[in-house]
């Protein structure tokens, strides 16, 4: 009997290579459930490819064009067609779904996949933000229900590999790598000048927007440190991060005994995102181009990450020490900063900076003890962020 999955984000890079998954163990998955936001045209492609039972769309404004592609393209099955966030909820613990794929944009799919592991659904991480502006309620629901949550994240996956070769109590250090984005060997001086359409070039993965920028900034690895800390329970000071510009080395674990074990593969997202779906078994893949071939690789390199290039990374630690809502705080403003940046409201420059002053104004701000005081939080952040970017940044 197939497994039922539904995907938060099925148009993105992450939801569709997940079909891609899906496509080539057509014995294990079927499709339950897809969830996207605007784009309306390749949903409807994929509607009529797997047939799910339920789809869901960001805002009713969508679900007529939606039904009108689906009339277009002779499509006359049933499939009920909701939208919004309780859409999303209706989806991710439909009776049809065993796992959920979380790769919505942002924080978009955060209450559905809070909802999904309460109702005991396995799931498969494929965004940061679900743990880092909820990482202690999520982990705690997982707790409770016996389930365990599986990173689909490149990094994270390799860490999760990399466990596997020890006991949690013998883990000594947990080290992230990070490619170091398009902008490893420019100028500080140069950073006021980068453009989007610069900043999106990333030098090799193929990602969104967001995330793209995100590995720009080198945020996206002060989010990892975050999101590793609550997926492993290891302590901060446990989770270093290092810059590996050829991505092959996808992250390591050092044991007490001295010895580290690393993930090795090509930079392809279908690995991770079979390895959760399949976990714990390991399956063959054969699709061309996934077979790691370490002689054309020929030399890796490391450095550690300069902070002054990238201070996101110490305002990520920062956001951990002080815990509460300030993760999650970090997470929104820095996503009101990456939309400036693309919409030329914002210097690449200032990403940092917007993060850093929200998070300034935010100190003292309430707690996060329960999934209202992070929605609220992430609100009331998102607000200050467009506020400093009016009053105070250029």
């Amino acid at each position: 009997m197939t497994q039922g999955l539904c995907i938060l984000g099925s148009t993105g890079s992450i939801g569709q290579n997940c079909l891609r998954v899906v496509d080539s163990l057509p014995d294990r998955f079927h499709v339950a459930a897809l969830s996207a936001g605007k784009n309306i045209d390749v949903l409807a492609s994929q509607v009529v490819k797997y047939h799910p039972r339920i789809v869901v769309v960001s805002a009713r404004d969508y679900r007529d064009p939606l039904r009108e592609r689906l009339k277009r393209a002779g499509y006359n099955r049933r499939v009920r067609i909701s939208f919004g966030v309780e859409g999303q909820v209706e989806a991710a613990t439909h009776s049809a779904v065993d796992f959920v794929v979380s790769a919505a944009h942002g924080t978009t799919g955060l209450v559905a996949t809070y909802q999904a592991v309460c109702h005991g659904k396995r799931l498969g991480l494929a965004n940061k933000e679900t743990l880092v502006a909820a990482g202690e309620l999520v982990m705690a629901a997982a707790a409770r229900k016996g389930i365990e949550v599986l990173p689909i994240d490149s990094e994270h996956c390799a860490v999760h590999q990399c466990r596997r070769a020890g006991e949690g109590k013998e883990v000594q250090r947990i080290v992230l790598t990070a490619s170091g984005g398009p902008f490893l060997q420019t100028p500080l001086r140069d950073f006021d000048a980068i453009t989007a359409e610069q900043a999106l070039k990333h030098p090799v993965w193929r990602m969104g927007g967001r995330i793209t920028i995100d590995s720009a900034t080198l945020v996206n690895k002060g989010l990892e440190i975050i999101e590793a800390h609550w997926l492993f329970g290891v302590a901060p000071g446990q989770i270093d991060v290092v810059i590996h510009p050829e991505s092959i080395i996808h992250s390591m674990v050092e044991f007490v005994d001295g010895s580290v074990m690393a993930q090795l593969g090509v930079p392809d997202m279908r690995i991770p995102i079979q390895y959760a779906l399949t976990y714990p078994d390991r399956l063959g893949i054969t699709e061309k181009g996934l077979v790691l071939d370490l002689i054309a690789a020929r030399r890796l390199h490391f450095v550690r990450p300069d902070t002054r290039r990238f201070p996101s990374l110490n305002l990520a630690r920062e956001a951990l020490a002080q815990g509460g809502i300030m993760p999650c705080v970090l997470n929104a403003a820095d996503e009101v900063a990456v939309e400036a940046f693309l919409n030329k409201r914002l210097r690449f420059s200032s990403i940092p900076r917007l993060i850093e002053e929200v998070m300034g104004q935010m100190h003292a701000y309430g707690p996060a003890n329960s999934l209202e005081d992070v929605l609220a939080g992430d609100q009331e952040a998102r607000r200050r962020a467009e506020q400093v970017i009016e009053e105070i940044l250029p």
